[in-house]
């Protein structure tokens, strides 16, 4: 069933993610963060800072919203300025947990870390990794609170 494992133990952070996840530097442009997007097709980078550590997220529509429609060239602007209120997860957390800061914090992308590994990034959990790898009971939970009271 999805959501839980039997031998190996329950369903952790990890299990769920995708990983590999690439980071636009904090001192690269808003355009360099555009085009590692497409370059992906993500809609959702992580921000790192110089020691190569999260400081914040950039989504494609924060490049469009605070950047583009007010004129802003986004070849002028670096994607550190964007970075605010950063959420993530550990890698060993549990599914529970990562549906609870999820649901919490209102978002559809949450940065893995993997703490006892130095605090590196690992990966990204999306919605669709929700969809793969949770009950629909879980999944349905997790939409109701994150669409319903947005």
């Amino acid at each position: 069933m999805p959501g839980t494992r039997d031998a190996a133990g329950p369903l952790r952070a990890q299990d769920i993610m995708t990983g590999g996840a690439h980071c636009v530097g904090a001192h690269e442009t808003l355009r360099d963060a555009a085009r590692m997007m497409r370059d992906m097709n993500v809609g959702c980078l992580p921000i790192c800072g110089d020691n190569n550590r999260l400081t914040g997220m950039i989504t494609d529509r924060d490049i469009v919203i605070q950047c583009c429609a007010d004129g802003i060239d986004p070849a002028t602007v670096q994607a550190g300025s964007m970075a605010g209120p950063v959420h993530w997860i550990d890698a060993a957390a549990s599914a529970r947990e990562v549906l609870d800061s999820m649901e919490k914090h209102q978002v559809k992308r949450l940065p893995v870390i993997d703490v006892r590994a130095g605090h590196q990034l690992v990966g990204m959990i999306t919605e669709a990794d929700l969809a793969k790898k949770l009950s629909k009971t879980q999944v349905g939970e997790f939409a109701e609170q994150v669409y319903a009271t947005a």
